[in-house]
């Protein structure tokens, strides 16, 4: 304390000068880091909230692209029902030749209107079988084509969108067995 009394004014004024420095520096830190912390935090925030309006937007699509799943699902049955209703009645019938043109423009409105919504039918016979829209519901032995082809399909497949709403049920061809020689038993 002596020597801060025996130290002239102006000296006395550096040296609280030079205390009062350091202290900004070391404040002026503190700050900066804190600036920086906050910034960081920010920009964290600023990608969330980018994320979950992507995530929003992405849901949102996906709703409009797949809304009518259910109800698309609900009218398969429908299709499939007119669809047999042809296979099963007579071309060749003149009485029910009306009812027969009938059925078909029926079922023309409904094709077309399931693909004016994206609604694609699962046709697979002949193509190889594929497990992610076709289900195996036997197999049978034919020589006439590949292993593991399609060769009846039971009922088509639907997918809406690109995504699969109902697989194909099939029928999957298999090598034939080798004939085994019989045996002759009076030998």
């Amino acid at each position: 304390m002596a020597d801060e009394q025996n130290l002239d004014p102006q000296t006395q004024d550096q040296a609280a000068d030079a205390a009062s420095g350091e202290e900004l520096v070391t404040r002026v830190q503190v700050l900066e880091e804190q600036l920086a912390a906050a910034q960081d935090q920010s920009l964290r925030v600023a990608a969330d909230l980018q994320n979950v309006r992507r995530r929003a937007e992405q849901d949102v699509e996906k709703a409009h692209k797949f809304a009518l799943e259910k109800f698309a699902g609900d009218l398969l049955p429908i299709v499939d029902s007119l669809e047999r209703g042809l296979e099963l009645s007579d071309a060749n019938d003149e009485s029910i030749r009306p009812m027969r043109e009938g059925i078909e423009l029926t079922l023309k409105m409904f094709h077309d209107t399931l693909k004016r919504y994206q609604l694609e039918a699962i046709e697979p016979h002949g193509q190889p079988f594929n497990a992610e829209h076709h289900q195996a519901m036997a197999m049978q032995e034919s020589a006439d084509v590949e292993p593991n082809s399609v060769l009846k399909v039971f009922q088509k497949g639907y997918q809406l969108n690109g995504r699969l709403l109902r697989p194909a049920m099939v029928v999957v061809s298999k090598a034939p067995s080798p004939v085994q020689p019989s045996i002759d038993e009076q030998a």
